[in-house]
C-alpha cells in the first residue's frame, strides 16, 4: 500500500506544472516579462541541442525573450507529460514534453518536439525554474530562423 501524497506535495506539483504553462503562455503572448517571471534570478536555459543558445541569469534570458518577441510573427508551445520528483521541501526536478511551431517575421518556419529537463527551486516567491535543458525528440526544423 502506498501513502497518499501530502496536500503540500500536491499543491507544489500543481504549482510547478503551472510554471511551465505560464512560460508557454508568455512566449505565445510575446510577453518577455511573463516568460521570465517563472525563472530564478540565476536560472540556466540551455537549448544548444536544438540549435539555440545556452543562457545564464535573468539579464541573458530577458535579452533572448525580448529578441524572440521582436523576431517572431506567430508561435505556440504545448507543454505536457510532466514528471516531477521532489528532492526535498524546496527542490525538485522533472521532465515535460514541448511541441512548438511558428513563423518569424521574415517568413521562416520553425517546428520542434522536445524534452524539457528542469530543476525547480522554491523561494519566498514560490516555485521557479532554476534550470531548463531542452533536447530534441525529433529533428528541429529551424530553416531560415535566427533567434
Amino acid at each position: 500500500m502506498t501513502t497518499p501524497a501530502s496536500v503540500a506535495t500536491v499543491e507544489s506539483h500543481l504549482e510547478i506544472i503551472q510554471l511551465t504553462h505560464r512560460y508557454a503562455l508568455g512566449l505565445g503572448r510575446f510577453d518577455p516579462a511573463e516568460t521570465l517571471a517563472v525563472f530564478t534570478e540565476d536560472a540556466v536555459w540551455d537549448a544548444t541541442a536544438v540549435g539555440l543558445d545556452r543562457l545564464e541569469g535573468h539579464a541573458r534570458l530577458r535579452d533572448f525573450f525580448e529578441r524572440d518577441a521582436r523576431s517572431v510573427a506567430d508561435q505556440f508551445h504545448i507543454i505536457t507529460n510532466h514528471v516531477i520528483v521532489f528532492d526535498g521541501e524546496d527542490r525538485a526536478h522533472g521532465t515535460n514534453y514541448v511541441f512548438s511551431e511558428g513563423h518569424s517575421r521574415t517568413g521562416a518556419r520553425f517546428r520542434a518536439a522536445a524534452l524539457n529537463e528542469d530543476v525547480y527551486r522554491r523561494s519566498d516567491d514560490g516555485w521557479r525554474i532554476a534550470s531548463r535543458v531542452i533536447s530534441p525528440w525529433t529533428p528541429a526544423e529551424l530553416e531560415g530562423f535566427d533567434a
